[in-house]
């Protein structure tokens, strides 16, 4: 494994990767591409990352810090606005879908491109749905409290299907079905 110094050059090629990965797919997108767009040389990608596949787990890793930023940031300035914790993260859901270049989940994308278990960046994006599950979890009890976490895996599947039914339908409106469906559900506790 390569260098994980922080430099201008590294960022440069994790940013652009980012945005490429996501905008066009992992396997679409080559080192080429990469360099040019990020304005570095070949070689100072390589004085960075050993192969494209420790770049595509940096990418992975960045893209889990902005997810989990916006989503956290998100939530909390609709609570503040009065909505339910669940009610907030459906909202963000919502306003996640109809973002400028929305293309799903890019963990979910990048486990079915990557369609390797043991692949680094395969294993990172299970751990990152763990952890949004997680915060699923968290505003599923902030809501309805402990007896809402027998519903938290169904609530999480509904999320999941909004995610990938935004994207095929190429609207938003998955993520106020799914929040229908979640609250309707915590209506029986």
């Amino acid at each position: 494994m390569k260098t994980k110094k922080p430099s201008k050059a590294r960022e440069k090629l994790i940013v652009t990767a980012e945005r490429l990965f996501y905008a066009e797919g992992i396997r679409t997108v080559g080192i080429d591409r990469v360099t040019a767009e990020a304005k570095v040389a070949k070689m100072t990608l390589y004085n960075h990352f050993a192969s494209k596949d420790e770049l595509i787990l940096e990418v992975l890793k960045y893209r889990d810090g902005l997810i989990n930023n916006y989503f956290n940031t998100q939530i909390e300035q609709f609570i503040t606005e009065g909505l339910s914790p669940l009610a907030a993260f459906f909202t963000s859901l919502k306003n996640w879908f109809e973002g400028e270049g929305f293309r799903g989940c890019a963990f979910l994308n990048a486990s079915a491109e990557l369609a390797d278990r043991d692949h680094p960046g395969f294993a990172f994006a299970v751990e990152h749905k763990k952890v949004f599950k997680k915060l699923i979890h968290e505003v599923v009890i902030k809501t309805k409290g402990p007896e809402g976490a027998a519903f938290v895996p169904a609530i999480f599947l509904m999320v999941e299907g909004a995610i990938v039914t935004a994207v095929l339908e190429g609207n938003s409106t998955s993520a106020d079905e799914a929040m229908d469906a979640s609250m309707k559900l915590l209506a029986t506790i």
